[in-house]
């Protein structure tokens, strides 16, 4: 008998042979690689992230300047008792956003605020505006200025300052050893200066009177029997006056 041997077909011939031939005159679509597909996402997303990136930027700037334009205006340095006269290390300049509520003083008046006097007592950080400074001078034309020398125990607790208005009261001898009592002298006087307090809190106060005055109150300086009585303060309210004792005449 005749024996025939035939090739064994080799390894992925029937892959081959089940793969359908393209029809003649098309070609087969090809799939573009996984990497290629990722870098043509790419640049897309910088595209976006780009994009995003312009649009915060530009809130942002949109956002500032419905915040108001910021403007340097003067601020305080250091605290400023009420009628120390301004210096120029008193003030500072500070940039805040611009705001029609707030009327500080620009830093451009600077000049204009050295010299005037503190309307009231300034705060170290505070922003500085008109109504915080004055004119006013302590010592009109015509007036003196004589020194009042106090023990503690003749001055107010609360403590002076230039521009308060006081009075001076005589304390005369209360009629001992037959002496005729007199009835206490008083006198207006606005403080110019107040001097620093001794060990035994003794300060000397200078206070402006009009010339006809001035001999009166030295002399009562001389004999030291005065008391200094403050009187209210601009925006102080005045207190109630006490009321009567029971029992007595309306």
């Amino acid at each position: 008998m005749e024996q025939r041997t035939f090739p064994s077909p080799s390894p992925g011939a029937a892959s081959v042979s089940s793969t359908p031939a393209p029809e003649p005159g098309r070609t087969a679509p090809r799939t573009p690689p996984r990497t290629l597909r990722a870098r043509r996402r790419r640049p897309a997303v910088l595209a976006m992230a780009v994009a995003m990136v312009a649009a915060g930027g530009l809130g942002g700037a949109v956002l500032y300047n419905s915040t108001g334009q910021r403007i340097a205006v003067l601020a305080l340095a250091r605290d400023v008792p009420k009628g120390q006269a301004i210096s120029a290390e008193d003030l500072v300049v500070a940039r805040i956003a611009s705001d029609p509520a707030l009327k500080p003083l620009g830093a451009q008046e600077r000049t204009k605020a050295v010299g005037l006097r503190a309307a009231g007592d300034l705060r170290r950080g505070a922003l500085l505006v008109k109504a915080d400074l004055t004119d006013d001078p302590l010592v009109e034309a015509g007036q003196i200025v004589v020194g009042v020398a106090t023990k503690r125990t003749q001055l107010p607790a609360t403590r002076l300052q230039p521009g308060d208005r006081v009075l001076v009261v005589s304390t005369p001898d209360s009629g001992q050893n037959g002496s005729t009592v007199r009835t206490p002298e008083t006198l207006a006087v606005r403080v110019v200066a107040v001097g620093k307090a001794d060990t035994d809190g003794s300060v000397v106060v200078d206070v402006a009177v009009a010339p006809a005055d001035g001999g009166r109150l030295a002399a009562w300086v001389a004999t030291g029997k005065l008391q200094i009585i403050m009187a209210p303060r601009a925006g102080t309210p005045a207190a109630a006056p006490a009321p009567a004792p029971s029992g007595s005449a309306a």
